[in-house]
């Protein structure tokens, strides 16, 4: 199952977010990794990821940095700054807050496994 609009809205941000938690990124690196790491569930393409990535930038939550590839090729590489971190840590807790919620409503059961095998 995927995503729909409205939720990507306010999953896809804070996804990327953590993603950069790990190291710098470039964007196709990016597509790959959420799609993989959460089943599909928040995959987005390029034309929705690079408007979210200006727009991260723009708030000055990450910076890019043109770098050579492995390959040779140039690509653009995105990291958290000081500021990201700070927003990372805050919607985190805001996303364990709705979790929570979550579950008071039956919604989600009492021990919601993660994907690494911990709980909620």
């Amino acid at each position: 199952m995927r995503a729909e609009r409205e939720m990507m809205r306010g999953a896809g941000p804070v996804a990327v977010l953590k993603l950069l938690e790990d190291g710098a990124k470039y964007g196709y690196e990016l597509v790959e990794a959420l799609s993989q790491r959460t089943d599909g569930v928040l995959d987005m393409g390029q034309s929705t990821l690079y408007p979210l990535l200006y727009n991260l930038e723009a708030q000055g939550l990450i910076k890019p940095k043109w770098k050579e590839s492995d390959s040779g090729r140039k690509r653009k590489y995105y990291s958290l700054t000081a500021k990201g971190k700070k927003r990372l840590a805050k919607d985190t807790a805001q996303w364990r807050a709705v979790a929570v919620a979550m579950q008071s409503l039956g919604i989600l059961p009492e021990e919601t496994p993660d994907l690494r095998g911990g709980l909620v």
